[in-house]
């Protein structure tokens, strides 16, 4: 049902069947009720009714207007590092979704200089934030406040960079960045339950910048798309473009061949995009979908596995954020498979995104 309704809200109104129609006319209505608690909420906000605190360091939000992977994790990490290359010091603010440690509390995942717990602690975003964002703290607690205290206060922090935080009013923000995907856009335009989005369009204008993302080698439609979100919201729109670097053994980190049978599988949001990179320089012979954080058993793996002797394929590729969360459950060299990561980088003008 879930990946029914995923489905539903990325599908246009041209493309739908009579089913689609007559489960959407019913998320419709409850569609109402979720615009007017969010429409009350955001302006209790703007009337300073609700009171966001503004933390001493400089808050720099990186969120969307729809669910759904968009991007948001590698542009957050390219942020962090930019700053720490200022010879700011930085912190991460992360929610920790998945992971095991208390986000009641303010949980520390990373001083700098890699991660302190284990993926199945933090939770898989939050771990490859820290693995890939050295230099930066990186702290997970579901209040966001808390983790902006300790943060300053604890360690020193200049630097806020806040993951996923558009929704997160409760936390005053010098710049706020919404990402949109350039494939997907925001779907059918409903609000949830009915399509994709969190909040109307019109909240579009606490934004002070777009970055539309690309996951395709081709710009020319990114950039038609940026075109057209700068004439509808009246607002910088900047293009970032994912880039696939290499496919590297989880075990010794060697890469991959090009043009080696694959299968690959993964747990996030949005996986087409992933499978089409793949495919570029891969025959990706068959694909192993799990649900959106879906947290690895090892019946799991062994089904993995099976599937690849069955097809007679020996390597198995998945994303960065899911190879973190399999890493404790396989001594990979027990398996007759080869796991594999492909690790993407978010290319995107920081200079000008920051400070322009």
């Amino acid at each position: 049902m879930k990946l029914f309704i995923s489905k539903l809200h990325y599908t246009l109104k041209k493309d739908r069947n009579i089913a689609q129609n007559l489960v959407l006319a019913c998320l419709l209505a409850l569609s109402v009720f979720y615009r007017l608690v969010v429409w009350l909420r955001n302006r209790l906000y703007d009337f300073k009714i609700l009171r966001s605190y503004k933390s001493e360091a400089l808050v720099v939000s990186v969120g969307n207007l729809t669910t759904g992977g968009v991007g948001k994790t590698p542009v957050v990490s390219e942020i962090a590092n930019y700053y720490s290359r200022k010879g700011k010091k930085t912190a991460i603010l992360s929610r920790g979704y998945g992971g095991s440690l208390d986000n009641k509390l303010v949980n520390l995942i990373s001083d700098g200089s890699g991660p302190l717990v284990s993926a199945q602690e933090s939770g898989d975003e939050p771990f490859w934030l820290a693995e890939n964002s050295l230099s930066s703290f990186v702290l997970t607690s579901r209040n966001r406040i808390l983790a902006a205290k300790d943060a300053k206060n604890l360690y020193g922090a200049e630097v806020l960079v806040l993951d996923d935080g558009f929704q997160y009013r409760k936390l005053s923000r010098n710049l706020n960045c919404i990402l949109v995907d350039a494939k997907n856009k925001f779907g059918n335009e409903h609000l949830l339950p009915a399509g994709p989005l969190r909040e109307g369009f019109n909240e579009v204008r606490r934004a002070d910048r777009i970055i539309v993302v690309n996951k395709s080698s081709d710009d020319k439609e990114a950039l038609k798309y940026c075109d057209e979100l700068k004439t509808r919201f009246k607002k910088p729109v900047y293009l970032c473009k994912m880039m696939p670097e290499v496919v590297y053994n989880l075990t010794d980190k060697n890469i991959l061949q090009k043009g080696s049978r694959i299968i690959a599988f993964s747990a996030i949001g949005q996986p087409k995009d992933f499978y089409s990179f793949l495919q570029k320089d891969y025959k990706l012979t068959a694909v192993v979908d799990f649900e959106d954080h879906h947290d690895y058993t090892l019946s799991d793996i062994e089904r993995l596995v099976r599937i690849a002797r069955k097809e007679k394929i020996s390597n198995l590729v998945t994303t960065e954020k899911d190879a973190v969360k399999i890493a404790s459950l396989v001594d990979f060299s027990s398996v007759p498979v080869s796991f594999y990561a492909l690790k993407l980088r978010a290319v995107l003008d920081l200079e000008d995104i920051l400070n322009g």
